[in-house]
């Protein structure tokens, strides 16, 4: 079974539980109500590389984010993460490789109902296409 922070989750809860169990326990800490006010509003977004298996947390700020907050944030997580009693995600009992990354970057919605203006129909792969159509100059390094 998964565990995020020693609480058995499934695969579609790990943003969620994460950042509900992340709030909890930094708010154990003198700094948790800080922690809870900065941390509540915002987004998480669980990602999975099967290539290396790194388990990613996605914490999306906006870009007016005091740059003293992101780092406080960051040192209550680190603080979390030192616990080896309580690793970020395990699989059976065995740690399992994560990171969080804080963004203000917004991925576009390529489907469904709030759908980005320009991306549901490839618009946004005509440049790509389009060079790899077009011939270019010789790499005179290979020859």
């Amino acid at each position: 079974m998964w565990k995020i922070l020693g609480e058995d989750a499934l695969y579609v809860e790990f943003a969620d539980v994460w950042k509900r169990r992340v709030i909890e326990i930094a708010s154990e800490g003198e700094n948790g109500e800080r922690f809870r006010e900065i941390m509540e509003p915002r987004e998480v977004l669980y990602l999975f590389n099967g290539t290396n298996g790194l388990h990613s947390f996605n914490v999306e700020f906006p870009e007016d984010t005091d740059p003293k907050d992101l780092q406080f944030l960051a040192d209550e997580i680190l603080k979390i993460a030192e616990d080896v009693d309580r690793p970020f995600i395990s699989l059976a009992g065995g740690y399992q490789k994560c990171q969080v990354v804080f963004t203000s970057e917004k991925e576009p919605e390529l489907i469904g109902a709030n759908k980005t203006e320009g991306y549901g129909s490839g618009k946004i792969f005509m440049p790509i296409l389009e060079s790899l159509c077009k011939p270019g100059r010789a790499n005179d390094g290979m020859f």
